[in-house]
């Protein structure tokens, strides 16, 4: 397959009494809704967070099939996470989550990752022209030479990376619709309300 999958679970969870990601939903830490998302579709798995603590608490809820990996950077920001998985993973292509999408689509990203063929990324783009670079794939050489580039300038935003990335494709979320009329694929959980909903969207 030549593929990895990296999950971004570096954040603070301000609005949490505990990191979110471990927060249990539908009976399992809510990270591992995303690790069994991608389980069977790449041929790696890599979590990236921003402290040896928090390393320590992920691996043992995850278990030793995935690699827990600590920030490159004290910088903060989603570049410096995506920097750090890119650098680790050892496939061709990278597929990056972010850890609070738990209702994301296995069938959205699998074509997502056979549309990257030939490309450098492929982004879900909504009508309003809004990307989704954090549920989309990239592929890793070029992708982590871009990441550098950025993080060099002092920039940690993802679209400083894009932008730097030729060769990058963009699908409509309409398209993707197809697959998930919903698109719940992209709902983050952001605030305990946000758990309460994943809960039921889960339950329907």
């Amino acid at each position: 397959m030549d593929r990895s999958a990296i999950i971004l679970a570096g954040g603070f969870s301000s609005r949490f009494e505990q990191d979110k990601a471990l927060l249990s939903l539908a009976g399992k830490p809510l990270i591992k809704h995303v690790v069994d998302a991608v389980y069977g579709i790449v041929d790696e798995t890599i979590i990236v967070v921003s402290s040896n603590v928090k390393a320590e608490n992920f691996a043992n809820v995850v278990g030793p099939d995935v690699c827990v990996v600590i920030d490159i950077s004290d910088m903060q920001g989603p570049l410096v996470g995506a920097c750090t998985g890119l650098g680790r993973a050892n496939r061709k292509y990278s597929l990056l989550l972010p850890c609070d999408t738990p209702l994301v689509s296995k069938e959205v990203l699998l074509l997502l990752l056979e549309l990257c063929t030939n490309k450098n990324a492929v982004i879900p783009r909504w009508p309003n022209r809004f990307i989704e670079p954090l549920q989309a794939v990239y592929r890793t050489k070029p992708a982590l030479e871009a990441a550098k580039n950025a993080l060099d300038k002092g920039k940690s935003d993802m679209h400083s990376m894009i932008d730097k990335l030729p060769g990058v494709r963009y699908i409509s979320t309409l398209v993707l619709r197809q697959l998930d009329p919903e698109l719940t694929t992209f709902f983050n959980v952001n605030t305990p309300l946000d758990l309460k909903r994943a809960e039921a969207l889960l339950s329907i």
